[in-house]
């Protein structure tokens, strides 16, 4: 068994002791990264929580050879999608695809992601109303796309309101 899976087999039960699930885990560079989530959102405090159980238990079991860096972290707006439950997690979202060299079409998408059956998904795009199909052993890497909403409009008023009640006063 490598690292990251007996690492994964270990800290999933304090995760879900918490109150949280296990998004993803990464062990790379001499950093082990964990990202968490909750019904909830994820807060300060349960990263906190979630932070200590884990580095006790891995300083007792040790199951990492060496120095490392333990990161606990949302998966924040813009999440990586690297297992199939990410992605079906992601049905309903917009997403940015890089796929492999050699694949037949663009090796950059971005579109919503409109169906997951496992293995196999389907981006629509907004230069397209046929969704493009895409198998998951293609894709070199993915995430979902956070958009911001229109910028507000500029005011037209030339002053606050508390300056136009000062002028209002003195006339």
């Amino acid at each position: 068994m490598d690292t990251t899976s007996r690492t994964r087999e270990l800290i999933v039960p304090l995760v879900e002791a918490a109150g949280a699930d296990l998004y993803d885990l990464e062990y790379t560079g001499g950093t082990l990264r964990v990202t968490i989530t909750h019904q909830d959102g994820v807060d300060v405090e349960l990263i906190t929580k979630v932070t200590r159980s884990i580095s006790h238990a891995l300083d007792e079991e040790d199951p990492i050879a060496g120095q490392y860096t333990l990161e606990v972290s949302s998966p924040g707006l813009e999440r990586n999608l690297r297992r199939p439950e990410h992605f079906q997690g992601a049905v309903g979202s917009l997403v940015a695809l890089k796929l492999r060299a050699g694949v037949e079409g663009d090796r950059r998408i971005k579109g919503t992601l409109t169906g997951f059956d496992g293995s196999v998904l389907s981006v629509t795009t907004d230069s397209s109303n046929e969704p493009r199909t895409v198998v998951l052993e293609d894709i070199e890497r993915a995430r979902t796309v956070f958009e911001w909403g229109p910028a507000p409009k500029p005011s037209t008023r030339s002053t606050s309101p508390s300056a136009q009640k000062k002028k209002a006063a003195r006339s």
